[in-house]
């Protein structure tokens, strides 16, 4: 549960960036200083966010290790590897799923300021 509450925040706070970042990109000649300001101090919170958020993962996984090796204390070799097989593919595919997400999420934005600009 705590890994896949991890790898949501990681996605969330990377995708959040980039879209930071590509509002930084994109600014016009007519931003103001004052929003130009404001999204950089968004995208240096986010950041920061994002290396506490890889910290907390790395804490996680250290942590998954200890239960992994009490798990196999009592499973069988052919349950352990299913256990293992299981947290890989979950965690995998959270990270695919939420990255599908932020690609729709961004397409759609896409979209979204082509239409306004025709």
């Amino acid at each position: 549960g705590d890994l896949d509450k991890v790898v949501n925040l990681l996605l969330s706070l990377s995708g959040r960036l980039a879209r930071v970042e590509n509002a930084l990109n994109s600014l016009g000649p007519h931003t103001t200083a004052e929003d130009k300001v404001a999204l950089r101090e968004k995208k240096r919170q986010l950041a920061a966010q994002l290396e506490d958020a890889k910290e907390l993962k790395e804490h996680v996984g250290r942590r998954e290790k200890v239960v992994g090796a009490m798990v196999a204390r009592y499973l069988r070799d052919e349950h352990l590897q299913d256990y293992q097989h299981f947290v890989k593919m979950k965690s995998a595919l959270i990270t695919e799923q939420r990255e599908l997400e932020e690609k729709i999420k961004l397409g759609q934005e896409q979209l979204r300021c082509l239409q306004e600009s025709l």
